[in-house]
């Protein structure tokens, strides 16, 4: 293993301080499991295999035209429902 340095601001090492005490576990655990899960999701660009996720949106298709009315209508019915 390599050892590093980073400098972090005053706020963001206490949440992760408190972050590590909750989960019981090392700072330096808690940073390397983060950075992992980073690289996991945002490959290198020179990984020719990785792709664009997909996201599935449930299947409602409305044109961009009529978006709003149909916004309009949920909220309207949402709030007659409460």
């Amino acid at each position: 293993m390599t050892r590093t340095q980073i400098l972090l601001p005053d706020e963001l090492y206490e949440r992760i301080k408190r972050l590590a005490d909750e989960k019981e576990m090392s700072m330096t655990e808690l940073a390397r499991r983060a950075l992992e899960n980073w690289l996991e999701r945002f490959p290198s660009q020179s990984d020719a295999d990785w792709q664009l996720p997909v996201f599935d949106g449930g299947g409602i298709n409305v044109p961009l035209t009529e978006l709003r009315e149909v916004v309009a209508e949920a909220e309207a019915q949402r709030s007659l429902s409460q």
